[in-house]
């Protein structure tokens, strides 16, 4: 059986772009020691009475540090009484803030937009992000995985004075 030489041409093309790309995974994870993100720990989903997340909200833990814990669920994220719902965090100019967060129910996103922070929440799983609020202003916070119905009203906002 003969190859049209087109054909050739095509199937050495392919093989050769994943060469290429088989070659830069294997230096990505050797040298330059990219990995993929592991959760935090591991809790029960239905037993997040019994962790941090039993109190979720906002905690000054040193001068402009902050940790943020926040349960997603059902199409809202809880973060404390104080927070509302949807949520509205306050912190000052030049904050960084340890973001804790999991989903009680099923998969949701974790995204602040104008930053990098981009979770994946599974259920029993912890995510942690850090972030410096270095500019004022407002900043959304929103579910960017499709998890229902409600998902549309899942968002809350961050304001940085």
């Amino acid at each position: 059986m003969e190859i049209n030489k087109f054909e050739r041409y095509w199937l050495i093309a392919v093989g050769l772009t994943l060469g290429a790309f088989i070659a830069a995974t294997i230096v990505a994870v050797t040298v330059f020691g990219i990995r993929l993100p592991s959760p935090v720990e591991r809790v029960n989903p239905q037993r997040l009475d019994q962790t941090i997340f039993a109190s979720p909200g906002v905690r000054k833990i040193a001068d402009n540090r902050y940790e943020a814990v926040i349960v997603a669920k059902s199409w809202a994220f809880n973060a404390g009484p104080e927070a509302g719902s949807p949520p509205v965090l306050r912190f000052p100019r030049r904050s960084q803030v340890t973001f804790y967060v999991t989903s009680q129910d099923v998969m949701h996103g974790f995204q602040i937009e104008g930053h990098t922070i981009n979770l994946e929440l599974v259920p029993g799983q912890v995510a942690r992000a850090t972030v410096n609020f270095n500019r004022p202003g407002e900043y959304n916070i929103i579910c960017n995985h499709y998890c229902g119905a409600g998902h549309h009203v899942m968002y809350g906002t961050i304001i940085v004075e």
